[in-house]
């Protein structure tokens, strides 16, 4: 294999050339200019993948935020993250930008492709893979494939219900959502609301380590609910392994993980809550693939 991987997130664009052992050979990495639009977007991803390899033989793969049409490579439905993503064509423009095959599915069900085939879950047949970053995505891998589900909307784990409070707004714009309590934007959100104070939510995990009260009640808040939701999800869906990734740092895995474990169907306490293998080259990796194997 060798195939281009590009990960299209809110904040930043990486392309990377993936050999045929799943290794990130070469990389290039910009800033989304989501606020200036799908065509800024794409323009910017399309540079990237020509910075990268000069060959129009070698495919391209693209894991993009949002429920994505994987048959037609285009964005069903996307939150405001990506503002004006929604409808976006990627493969077709992608492909007349470069002049490469392109095919293009959800960012998350890429990453998972990837730690299941390369990470965490290389032994097993079945996982769970879920990114927390601005928003909350999910991928589950059955029998060694991505399932999608009948609209390829399945997994879209940022939207189970938790019971959160009326001012935690997921990115849907509901309230009540795991997306508003455990992602990064519901955590800034959590700990601007008790303290008066604007800032990031890896600041609020570095206050959280220095021992401050509100930053560390935020975050075992979050790390609870997450853990709790994701061994429901394992009473669910009965995978091997669940692999957790994105903007995690040690005080929200370490809750998750308590929260996980203390909550586990009893026939299920075998399975591992995992942080991922690949780190930042997850997408890369499993947009890769895709683009060599196809999307099935």
């Amino acid at each position: 294999m060798t195939a281009i991987g590009v990960d299209i997130g809110g904040t930043k664009t990486l392309a990377g050339l993936v050999n045929a052992e799943g290794k990130v050979v070469s990389s290039r990495e910009a800033p989304t200019p989501s606020a200036a639009g799908p065509d800024a977007v794409l323009a910017t991803a399309a540079e990237l993948v020509t910075a990268l390899d000069t060959d129009a033989d070698v495919p391209v793969g693209v894991g993009a935020a949002g429920t994505i049409d994987h048959v037609t490579g285009t964005v069903r439905f996307a939150t405001d993250h990506l503002p004006k993503w929604t409808g976006t064509a990627v493969a077709d423009e992608l492909h007349r930008r470069t002049g490469r095959t392109v095919v293009v599915d959800n960012d998350v069900n890429a990453a998972a492709l990837a730690e299941a085939r390369y990470g965490v879950g290389r032994d097993h047949d079945h996982l769970l893979l879920v990114a927390v970053g601005t928003g909350l995505g999910g991928g589950l891998i059955s029998g060694g494939r991505v399932y999608r589900g009948r609209r390829n909307a399945a997994l879209e784990i940022a939207h189970l219900y938790v019971g959160a409070t009326g001012d935690d707004v997921c990115g849907c714009g509901r309230t009540g959502h795991l997306e508003a309590v455990a992602s990064g934007t519901g955590i800034a959100q959590a700990y601007a609301r008790a303290s008066g104070e604007q800032t990031s939510t890896r600041e609020v995990a570095e206050r959280a380590r220095a021992g401050e009260p509100t930053a560390t009640e935020v975050l075992d808040h979050a790390g609870d609910t997450l853990g709790r939701a994701l061994a429901g999800c394992v009473a669910l869906f009965d995978v091997d392994v669940v692999a957790l990734g994105g903007s995690v740092g040690p005080a929200l895995l370490a809750r998750a993980t308590a929260a996980f474990e203390d909550d586990l169907f009893v026939a299920q306490t075998d399975v591992d809550l995992l942080p991922v293998a690949l780190g930042a080259n997850a997408v890369v990796v499993g947009a890769a693939l895709m683009a060599v194997e196809g999307l099935t």
